[in-house]
């Protein structure tokens, strides 16, 4: 008898394992330590877990200096494939669209926030450790 989808679920979470090279989480792994999905996190999660709200798109585009339409679009379509997001249309004139985390994309807002703040206030260490070794090698 096969097991059930559930069982297969199952026994494939207690196999998770991500330095084996077949394990899903690497894939999720690779998609939230792009930095476009760290800063869209950040941008709807706010600088604390109350401060989360829904943006529309073009808010999200402004925030983030550098990031081109394409891969805006398809930052928020992966996350929202992944259920960190809902996209939510409101019939109006024109068409509102907004994005907002899930609990689950809270949740990992939590972590990437902290991601981001550590880069921030580490920066001008990195850059004269950066400066050091290339001074170094000549």
């Amino acid at each position: 008898m096969e097991p059930t989808k559930a069982a297969q679920r199952a026994q494939a979470k207690a196999e998770y394992n991500a330095f084996l090279a077949a394990c899903p989480s690497r894939r999720l792994l690779d998609r939230i330590s792009d930095k476009w999905v760290v800063l869209i996190l950040c941008a709807l999660g706010g600088e604390s877990p109350d401060a989360a709200r829904a943006m529309r798109y073009s808010e999200i585009s402004r925030l983030l200096a550098g990031v081109s339409q394409k891969m805006l679009t398809q930052t928020l379509r992966a996350l929202e494939h992944d259920g960190l997001l809902t996209r939510t249309v409101t019939p109006t004139v024109p068409i509102t669209v907004t994005y907002e985390l899930t609990d689950l994309g809270l949740s990992l807002h939590q972590l990437t926030g902290g991601l981001r703040q550590w880069a921030q206030t580490n920066m001008d260490q990195i850059l004269a450790n950066r400066e050091a070794h290339e001074a170094a090698r000549g």
